[in-house]
């Protein structure tokens, strides 16, 4: 099984996904330790973190956020996701 270490944010030096993985941590979401992998690739972390903002954070589209939430816990629970 590969491991991946977690970018600490101190060595970020684009502040943006310095400031998105301190973010994610003091809030938990989306999984700060995932997004401490995601900031390995800026461009990843960037691409991952605009298009959740939009789908989720904007209020973006037709569907009501707890709806969204639920299909988000419906979809890590079928593929059985611990986080």
């Amino acid at each position: 099984m590969a491991r991946i270490s977690y970018v600490d944010p101190g060595t970020i030096r684009d502040p943006q996904i310095r400031r998105w993985l301190e973010e994610a941590i003091s809030a938990g979401r989306p999984g700060p330790e995932n997004q401490a992998i995601r900031a390995h690739q800026p461009d990843v972390m960037r691409s991952f973190t605009l298009t959740r903002e939009m789908l989720f954070d904007n209020g973006a589209g037709v569907v009501e956020p707890d709806l969204k939430e639920l299909l988000r816990a419906y979809v890590a629970f079928t593929v059985e996701c611990g986080y």
